[in-house]
């Protein structure tokens, strides 16, 4: 019968009943946790602490660094304020034989990072030997123009007192106390007319230690330096008999060869 067909043909398409009937899903389950991931991020930690502990470090040193004394002064001479000025002459005539040859003029006091400051202004000139460097200063830091002094001798510069016109003359000028070291280290220490040499007794003080003993360290070092360098150790008595400046004749410092080829102001 034709109703009954039909209501067979409902019960067929209705779905199941009960709960077979329906598939039950499956959980989902959260992804494995991937090892080299984790592998990663400890490695960026541990090379994040390796570079704070290098940071450190540097500070540590840093600090240490300027604790000590005189190294502020250093480096802020070295790299903000330097103590002397310097500028390249293409053409003086020091000898007045007629030649002109390049010559490096300094003026200023001798400051804690002097030589270093010297040594890059040399590099920069690109001097020859038997070039000059002619200098003005009332001196400074002892120890500093002993090592200027070891880079003028190094490249076999000659040394002159005095400062240089437009010109390319050198004019008369002073050059006193630890300057005196410096134009000592000259192959050919020229002295020219009208210009002054001063000398005085070096007086160090360093902290916890004693005066006397440090001035006499001093003295006996300068007294090696200047016989290297070919001047006469009577300089030294010079200096050793008064703290005040005293300014040597023309024939006193000949007769002491720190003077080597005196020659007349052009």
């Amino acid at each position: 019968m034709p109703g009954r067909d039909e209501r067979a043909e409902e019960r067929i398409d209705m779905p199941p009943a009960g709960p077979w009937g329906a598939p039950t899903p499956e959980p989902t389950r959260p992804p494995p946790t991937r090892p080299r991931a984790a592998f990663g991020n400890l490695r960026r930690w541990l090379s994040t602490a390796f570079l704070c502990l290098i940071i450190l470090g540097l500070g540590i040193r840093a600090y240490r660094d300027l604790s000590r004394p005189g190294a502020w002064a250093y480096w802020k001479e070295l790299c903000f304020s330097p103590t002397m000025t310097s500028s390249l002459i293409p053409d003086v005539n020091v000898g007045g034989s007629g030649g002109g040859r390049p010559a490096l003029a300094i003026s200023g006091t001798i400051g804690a990072a002097s030589a270093s400051w010297f040594r890059d202004r040399l590099n920069e000139a690109h001097l020859s030997a038997g070039d000059t460097v002619v200098m003005s200063s009332p001196g400074g830091d002892v120890n500093q123009a002993m090592i200027m002094g070891e880079n003028i001798r190094a490249r076999g510069l000659a040394t002159a007192v005095g400062v240089v016109d437009a010109a390319g003359h050198i004019k008369p000028s002073h050059c006193a106390s630890a300057c005196v070291l410096v134009f000592a280290s000259g192959s050919i220490r020229y002295g020219v007319e009208g210009s002054a040499l001063g000398v005085h007794r070096f007086v160090t003080s360093t902290p916890g230690r004693d005066p006397v003993t440090e001035t006499q360290r001093t003295m006996g070092t300068v007294l090696s330096y200047v016989t290297r360098m070919g001047v006469s150790p009577s300089i030294v008595e010079a200096m050793s008999e008064t703290k005040d400046v005293r300014w040597l004749g023309a024939q006193q410092a000949a007769a002491m060869n720190l003077i080597t080829n005196p020659v007349a102001r052009p």
